[in-house]
């Protein structure tokens, strides 16, 4: 019995080859499509919401990567930068956010080629057919994609694209505090009293932060490396109290293993392991928060979070809540696009199965391209840290190879597309547990 070739098509139809690829986001993953797609001769166009490329680093750029320089950089991307004279930071050093940008992105992202392709402060609204919504199915394929964008000033203006990379990431959409996914009843109130993950503990945020009670919410990496910042503080503001909700029974993804791959992965466990083992940090787990209001006592300016712990009634007293609960993608401006998404992690289809935390052992990531991220509506492709929807622990090298596949098969190049290769370091840990994000590649 002959068997169906189900292995998606480059577009072929010559009315499409005449728009560029438009490339969503100039983070990592977005400059390394755009510099795999000048590679291939292929025109693009990067949409970036803020106001230069890596901009969501910059948020928390002061948190330091577990990642070395080894993991860091695009290989397109590192051979346009060395044609322009510039050298690769030492490879075994693990930089800053801040030194990511710097040191990488925003030279790659001044490069003629990508700048003379980069749109700034410029929001992508919605991505459809042009002519069709999602309804629509005669003549589907080979009719170009229509971007519509939004300038600082509020102006909107649209472009047609042969296909499209959708690399914008999830740092703008976080998850909910409530364990139901939803913001907890009575957020609205709180909500000044809640800073979104990873801030600046011991800079800009520290007088918010010394001498208080600091609870930190989530069990992921980015909770780690701000109970580790709060540690800190603490020894410099002895006043300040550390606790740390989780709702889950054991923070089992972020503690030390011997086998992870990364050293300064299994650092970072092997650290909240001695706060908590030390008393520096309480840990509260179980807890599942369904809602939040002001403290009545004292002063008033205190936060109670209320929910369930070990299925009973429970509250949490706090002066500042750190929400460090995961990230979720922003689908909405997809709406008229034909995708396949996984019901659980908000993935594309056939990559939740490899990343899915609750069967899959974070980190560790088969080889997958464009046919894992394809989607129903062909040229058009989710990749990087959004590619993972809710799933933690996403590796900027995961993201350089899915868009190195991609653009692969963009161009027509179905072997090297189809040559899917992915070396990653072993993480030692395996989670069962909740969603939470991490942040740090």
């Amino acid at each position: 019995m002959a068997l169906l070739d189900l292995t998606p098509r480059p577009p072929a139809a010559p009315t499409l080859a005449q728009h560029p690829v438009i490339v969503i986001g100039a983070g990592p993953i977005g400059l390394a499509a755009a510099a795999n797609l000048l590679e291939r001769d292929i025109d693009v166009v990067i949409v970036e919401a803020g106001p230069s490329a890596g901009a969501s680093i910059r948020a928390w750029g002061h948190t330091r990567l577990f990642s070395p320089w080894e993991f860091l950089v695009d290989p397109a991307s590192r051979r346009l930068l060395e044609a322009a004279g510039w050298e690769r930071p030492k490879p075994t050093f693990v930089p800053t956010g801040d030194e990511l940008v710097t040191q990488y992105l925003e030279p790659l992202a001044a490069l003629p080629q990508i700048s003379s392709r980069l749109l700034t402060a410029t929001t992508v609204v919605g991505v459809t057919k042009r002519g069709m919504d999602r309804t629509r199915s005669i003549g589907r394929a080979s009719t170009p994609y229509v971007v519509r964008m939004r300038t600082a000033d509020g102006s909107e203006n649209e472009l047609l694209a042969r296909a499209v990379i959708d690399a914008s990431g999830t740092y703008l959409t976080p998850n909910p505090l409530g364990a139901n996914g939803l913001e907890p009843l009575g957020f609205a109130t709180v909500a000044d009293r809640v800073l979104t993950a990873l801030p600046d503990v011991v800079g800009v945020d520290r007088a918010r932060l010394a001498g208080r009670h600091v609870t930190v919410v989530g069990a992921g990496h980015s909770a780690a490396n701000t109970l580790i910042a709060l540690g800190r503080l603490q020894r410099d503001e002895p006043a300040t109290t550390i606790s740390w909700l989780i709702r889950s029974a054991s923070a089992q993804r972020i503690t030390s293993s011997d086998d992870d791959g990364l050293a300064g992965r299994a650092l970072l466990g092997s650290r909240v392991d001695r706060l908590v083992a030390a008393g520096t940090v309480q840990l509260v787990d179980e807890f599942e928060i369904g809602g939040a209001r002001l403290d009545d006592n004292g002063n008033g300016n205190g936060v109670v979070l209320t929910g369930t712990r070990n299925g009973e009634p429970a509250e949490h007293t706090t002066d500042v809540v750190v929400s460090a609960t995961g990230f979720r993608p922003d689908l909405g401006m997809l709406r008229e696009l034909r995708l396949e998404l996984d019901d659980v992690v908000e993935a594309p289809r056939r990559l939740a199965p490899l990343i899915d935390p609750n069967h899959h052992s974070c980190g560790t990531v088969e080889p997958h391209g464009f046919r894992e991220l394809a989607h129903p509506d062909a040229g058009f492709f989710i990749v990087g840290m959004k590619s993972y929807g809710r799933a933690p622990t996403f590796l900027l090298a995961t993201g350089y190879e899915q868009v190195r596949s991609v653009v692969a098969w963009i161009g027509g190049d179905m072997a090297s597309a189809l040559a899917v290769q992915l070396d990653l370091p072993a993480t030692g840990v395996c989670s069962t547990d909740d969603v939470s994000g991490s942040c740090c590649s």
